[in-house]
């Protein structure tokens, strides 16, 4: 365990994490940990096809409720390539224990070249965050007023 506690297990599914490189930072102030693709071959994404789902070759166990993994895009590969999460961003709760998934999509405009993405090729990243969980309470009115009051989306004019 860590000075600050914060010391996750992660089980191994795929052992050619062995030589490709196990989840870590690749900087001292990197936030995420990069996902490779734990693929057999090399797979082409068509532009605008469906998501696929790519196994990261590991599981990880959190088991804290004041945390949570976050699978998301390389910053590079998006904007460069078009590779992002076919679902956005994928929440990694802290009681999952199973293999952590990469729906990986190619964004780019149909007709435009697939992007190719060979086995162990690091495609996304993990980044942990603190969890808040308050308690919901039932209101008729809010106990305070704000400036913008119930606006609503795009009532500051941005």
């Amino acid at each position: 365990m860590t000075a600050d506690g914060l010391e996750f297990e992660i089980k191994i599914h795929d052992k050619r994490l062995h030589e490709w490189g196990l989840p870590r930072y690749h900087s001292d102030f990197a936030a995420g940990i990069d996902l490779h693709a734990c693929l057999d071959a090399p797979i082409d994404l068509v532009p605008q096809a469906p998501a696929v789902l790519i196994s990261s070759g590991f599981a990880v166990l959190m088991h804290r409720q004041d945390v949570a993994a976050f699978v998301l895009p390389r910053s590079g590969l998006g904007h460069k390539k078009g590779l992002v999460l076919g679902n956005g961003t994928g929440c990694i709760d802290a009681d999952y224990a199973a293999t952590v998934y990469i729906s990986a999509w190619n964004r780019n405009p149909p007709g435009t070249r697939p992007i190719l993405i060979q086995p162990g090729e690091r495609i996304a990243q993990m980044v942990f965050l603190p969890i808040l969980r308050p308690r919901l309470r039932v209101v008729d009115e809010f106990s305070n007023v704000t400036g913008r009051g119930t606006g609503g989306f795009g009532s500051t004019g941005f």
